[in-house]
């Protein structure tokens, strides 16, 4: 079993940086994909940012120039730094992790979210 904790989120004014980071823990034997998704009140969840396991990575387009994710395959974490957050950044914002547990084939485990405000 995968497990994945979440921190990093909280009360931030416009145009000010945060940086989440998600934490995977228990039987892993390797990890894959390492993403962030976020869902906005009233609104479906969106991928937000996405890192292989090669380090190749995609964000949507409302986040480009501003977010980046990182990963450090040693602590098994992936981070997002924001920057430049605007009101409509505000959301609850989940990992999402591709991993090898003690079972063989990959599967998708998601954090428990943590929310972020932008607001003045």
């Amino acid at each position: 079993q995968v497990q994945l904790v979440e921190s990093g989120g909280g009360l931030v004014q416009p145009g000010g940086s945060l940086r989440l980071s998600c934490a995977a823990s228990g039987s892993i034997f390797s990890i894959n994909d390492m993403g962030w998704y976020r869902r906005a009140p009233g609104k479906e969840r969106e991928m937000v940012a996405v890192i292989t396991s090669g380090g190749r990575t995609s964000y949507a387009d409302s986040v480009k120039g501003r977010f980046t994710i990182s990963r450090d395959d040693a602590k098994n974490t992936v981070y997002l730094q924001m920057n430049g957050l605007k009101r409509e950044d505000t959301a609850v914002y989940y990992c999402n992790v591709v991993a090898r547990g003690v079972a063989p084939g990959y599967y998708g485990y998601w954090g428990q979210g943590t929310q972020v405000t932008v607001s003045s």
